[in-house]
């Protein structure tokens, strides 16, 4: 079957699909990440996105049963280089195409990825149509399919990856992350991956996760330790319910947040976010630790960003910086007890450069 991308300024690339027929439309993006493709699309932080993976061949070692990061695959579709038929791990049940076609994921291969991340890059990332089928589309009306499409910024994407009510998380069977329950976390699931959860609950935490629309005195009817603020999709400046929410809990409870977490306590702190020209999406991206001078190699996916001169003046410090483009990384607060980050610590996939901030959210509760 042909596989196609259109993207909204008119480019077309042209290859072969390897996953299921059918019609996208999402963000198109780029990830720099050479494996964990399983643990990318089933990131809820990529829901309404396309995803390109700039490494050229995908799917080597398969899929399993076991490496995702939440309940379904969460992308709109799928862009690769080459798509691997044939994997080789003891631990795979099926090939990616196999796993796309079950999910009814569109998924494109064949086509140029470099020439899509340059062109990325340099335009910025934007709205597009994946479209896989016999035939030939319709080109011209796939290019107002992608421009008539509302996009993600002003939009709430949260709602629709958010679970429906709360529950308590106790652990993977097999996993080895049952922990001690000395401390009560509440996280706030705004798009939550499972391996935030598992490393939480291995270092003793007992878990209550909540929905992104919960407000602040159910959360504290709770008792919480901690308040985690999960990674998420789309643009913070859309989920006022949850920036309301937050702001009530600050000085009340130590938080932490990732990602869209971190971008929400900035709003909740009065300050301001603003979208990035291509984003920031795979497992090798330096960061460095203002306090130490350190360097770490982190995992991110997100597309906005907070604003750290927004925040300056209110007494916020920053505390991670990224050395590609100089972008807030990390903010603390340690008077009102809350700290945040852009990027993953819970590596998956990725580097463990950063799991020490696990530490130091427990060494706050501790003290608390």
């Amino acid at each position: 079957m042909t596989g196609i991308i259109v993207l909204e300024d008119g480019t077309v690339f042209q290859g072969m699909s390897f996953g299921a027929p059918g019609e996208a439309l999402g963000e198109v993006v780029f990830n720099t990440s050479m494996a964990g493709y399983q643990e990318v699309l089933t990131d809820p932080s990529y829901a309404s996105q396309i995803v390109t993976m700039t490494y050229p061949l995908i799917g080597n070692y398969g899929v399993n049963d076991y490496d995702v990061e939440s309940d379904r695959i969460q992308v709109e579709g799928f862009v690769v280089k080459e798509a691997c038929r044939y994997p080789s791990n003891h631990e795979s049940a099926k090939t990616l195409g196999e796993y796309l076609i079950e999910n009814g994921i569109v998924g494109i291969e064949g086509i140029d990825t470099r020439a899509l991340t340059r062109h990325i890059r340099l335009a910025g990332a934007m709205k597009a149509v994946i479209w896989a089928g016999e035939g030939e589309p319709s080109v011209d009306e796939l290019v107002d399919k992608a421009r008539a499409w509302a996009g993600l910024v002003g939009v709430d994407t949260v709602k629709d990856v958010t679970c429906e009510k709360p529950y308590a998380f106790a652990g993977t069977p097999g996993r080895g992350d049952a922990g001690d329950d000395r401390l009560h976390v509440v996280a706030f699931d705004y798009g939550i991956k499972l391996n935030i959860l598992r490393i939480l609950r291995g270092i003793g935490c007992r878990i209550s996760v909540v929905p992104a629309a919960t407000g602040a005195d159910e959360v504290l009817a709770m008792k919480p330790d901690g308040v985690f603020l999960s990674n998420g999709p789309g643009d913070p400046a859309a989920v006022a319910y949850a920036v309301a929410a937050i702001r009530q809990l600050i000085g009340k409870v130590p938080i932490f947040g990732i990602c869209l977490g971190h971008q929400l306590l900035s709003l909740a702190l009065g300050g301001k976010t603003y979208k990035l020209k291509f984003g920031h999406h795979g497992a090798n991206h330096p960061v460095r630790n203002l306090a130490t001078g350190a360097i770490e190699i982190t995992s991110q996916n997100h597309g906005f960003c907070a604003d750290i001169d927004s925040l300056r003046d209110r007494g916020i410090r920053m505390t991670h910086l990224n050395l590609n483009d100089h972008t807030c990384e990390g903010i603390a607060d340690l008077s009102q007890r809350l700290f945040s980050v852009q990027y993953h610590p819970e590596a998956s996939p990725g580097p463990h450069d950063s799991g020490y901030l696990f530490g130091q959210f427990v060494e706050m509760m501790e003290k608390g």
